[in-house]
């Protein structure tokens, strides 16, 4: 077992299978490719403390780059002026509210009263408020998930209790999208659909006419779309960072008044830390009734029970100094500051992974928008022939590569992984590049 070299030279198998396996057993891991991205990150810390060789952490999903200048200022200067000592209003502070609803305009062409845009504790608690929500419009209702997604959030309905339904997009793109929803919204039991656009895990991105046609179906059927838009404007092949101007972010808000919007702080701002995110109700669907939810949360209005019943009984209210740097940044992009340069940086090293992996024998397990490659982002996804997920994490792990299965996320794609590009700067491409070549000369000797 080669656990001392801190780099690796040709030739040189990193780690024994047997090293690995026992790390795998050691923290009660029965299945790499059904372990949570939580579990993954543990055991390759594991792996890499007893061990001693660097790991390349292509497994979380967390910022690489330095936070959002604007946002540290702004946050340091609400601290010092006492806001830690005074609760913050449940709804949010009228300046970020003020600026979500311009921030929904400039860059989304949406218009939204900002007495219907929230601070959340992240684009995580946003979530599991809506789904404690919308999912109880009527009794017995269930989400209907397009997958790949986030596997957190199945995991916030099954702490709730509450049934979902799932599918994986990847063959039902453009005009097959339609028939494929329709078949589960025929029936009346849905009460909202989910999906993120640019994707985790696999990047792709729903196109204007796939948002239109989400929008159609829930003004027909009476379902609320949950738009998560944790990785906002970062498709970059196209530029949406120019307030007011065409092209802007796609949304399934310019088709349907059925909709809530969730947009992270986390990537587009690298301001992971602090837990903060904003979400957009729309001001028609904020003053619904819906009879279901009388009995959970004392009140049929739909805006009233989301805040006042879901978002008071999980926080009582998002860090107070937080929203300040969230208003601070979004403040800073409405007025044109280039909020998307910084992290263009994400496509950059993509580019060189993706090729990376490419010549060494792996494949992209989803690679195009219909007839367009993907773009160059956050995530992108691998498989290695004659391998399913299990044994591709497995071998991986062996070459200080930590990754997730695809399986968690809804995929239907058996030998699938996750890499996140986010942690992987040029020299650890450059020693991604190094173990590869390695792993392409040891595998390619099997039969």
């Amino acid at each position: 077992m080669h656990a001392s070299h801190g780099r690796l030279k040709k030739g040189d198998v990193p780690l024994d299978a047997s090293f690995v396996a026992e790390r795998i057993e050691r923290l009660g891991i029965k299945s790499l490719s059904r372990a949570s991205i939580r579990e993954i990150v543990r055991l390759t810390l594991s792996i890499e403390k007893d061990s001693g060789l660097p790991f390349v952490h292509m497994e979380m999903g967390v910022p690489g780059l330095a936070p959002n200048p604007a946002g540290i200022e702004a946050q340091i200067a609400a601290l010092r002026s006492g806001v830690a000592a005074k609760y913050p209003h449940i709804e949010g502070i009228p300046e970020l509210k003020d600026e979500i609803a311009k921030f929904a305009k400039l860059f989304m062409n949406v218009e939204v009263r900002p007495e219907n845009c929230f601070p959340t504790v992240g684009s995580m608690q946003g979530a599991f408020a809506v789904f404690m929500t919308a999912c109880r419009r009527a009794e017995g209702q269930k989400t209907l998930f397009i997958d790949p997604g986030f596997p957190v959030q199945k995991q916030q309905h099954k702490v709730l209790g509450l049934p979902y339904e799932s599918f994986d997009v990847h063959t039902h793109r453009g005009d097959r999208l339609k028939p494929k929803l329709e078949s589960y919204l025929a029936g009346g039991g849905i009460s909202a659909i989910v999906y993120s656009s640019p994707n985790n895990p696999s990047w792709i991105a729903l196109t204007d006419h796939e948002l239109r046609i989400i929008g159609d179906l829930c003004d027909k059927h009476d379902v609320t779309a949950v738009e998560d838009l944790a990785y906002f404007a970062m498709d970059f092949r196209k530029d949406y960072s120019r307030p007011g101007v065409p092209p802007y972010q796609p949304t399934v808000a310019r088709y349907t008044d059925n909709y809530i919007i969730l947009i992270s702080s986390s990537k587009v701002f690298s301001y992971a830390g602090e837990r903060i995110a904003a979400m957009i109700v729309s001001d028609k669907l904020a003053k619904r009734n819906f009879e279901g939810l009388e009995k959970h949360f004392g009140t049929a209005n739909f805006g009233h029970a989301l805040v006042y019943g879901a978002l008071y009984s999980l926080s009582s209210g998002t860090g107070h100094s937080s929203q300040y740097a969230l208003a601070e940044m979004l403040r800073s992009a409405n007025r044109g500051d280039s909020f998307l340069e910084p992290i263009r940086e994400y496509a950059r090293r993509a580019k060189r992974m993706k090729d990376v992996f490419l010549r060494n024998g792996f494949r992209l397990v989803y690679a195009t928008d219909g007839d367009e490659p993907l773009a160059d982002g956050f995530y992108f996804t691998l498989a290695y022939p004659g391998m399913n997920s299990e044994m591709l994490l497995r071998e991986l792990l062996r070459y200080g590569v930590g990754a997730i299965s695809l399986d968690i996320t809804g995929s239907h794609s058996p030998d699938g992984i996750r890499a996140c590009v986010s942690m992987s700067d040029e020299e650890k491409i450059s020693e991604i590049e190094r173990r590869m070549e390695i792993f392409k000369a040891e595998h390619c000797l099997r039969p």
